[in-house]
C-alpha cells in the first residue's frame, strides 16, 4: 500500500459516517448512504454498471435488502490489513472495501495537482 491508500485513523459513527485520516495527510468522510450505495461486491458492481447503461430517464433506484429503519452500519471488521467489511442494517454485508477503493471514492474535492498549493 501507498501513503495515499494507508489509513492511520478509522472512525466508524455507524448511523452517520466513516472518518478516514490517510497516511499522507488527507482526511476523508464517507456518509453510511454513499458507502452503502458503492458498495464493491460483484452483485452491487453489477446493477451501477447496468443503471449506467440503460437510457437515462427519471427513475428512483430501492437497494436490496431490509428497509425496517433508517440504514446505519451494523457493525465492522477489518479484513487482513488492506479493507474494511460493513455489515449493512438493510441485511447486506458482502462488500469488501479495501483502502485502495474507499481512496478510489473519496467523496471530497479532488487531490491539488503534485507541486501546487491549497
Amino acid at each position: 500500500m501507498t501513503a495515499a491508500s494507508t489509513p492511520t485513523r478509522l472512525d466508524l459513527q455507524k448511523d452517520r459516517q466513516l472518518s478516514i485520516e490517510w497516511q499522507d495527510g488527507r482526511h476523508s468522510v464517507y456518509p453510511v448512504g454513499y458507502l452503502r450505495a458503492m458498495c464493491p461486491c460483484a452483485k452491487c458492481k453489477q446493477e451501477r454498471a447496468e443503471a449506467a447503461a440503460a437510457p437515462k430517464r427519471l427513475t428512483l433506484k430501492v437497494l436490496p435488502g431490509n428497509h425496517d429503519g433508517p440504514l446505519a452500519a451494523a457493525a465492522a471488521e477489518l479484513v487482513g490489513g488492506y479493507a474494511l467489511r460493513i455489515d449493512w442494517t438493510d441485511g447486506h454485508g458482502s462488500g469488501i472495501y479495501s483502502f485502495d477503493y474507499l481512496r478510489s471514492i473519496d467523496p471530497g474535492p479532488a487531490d491539488p495537482p503534485a507541486g501546487t498549493r491549497r
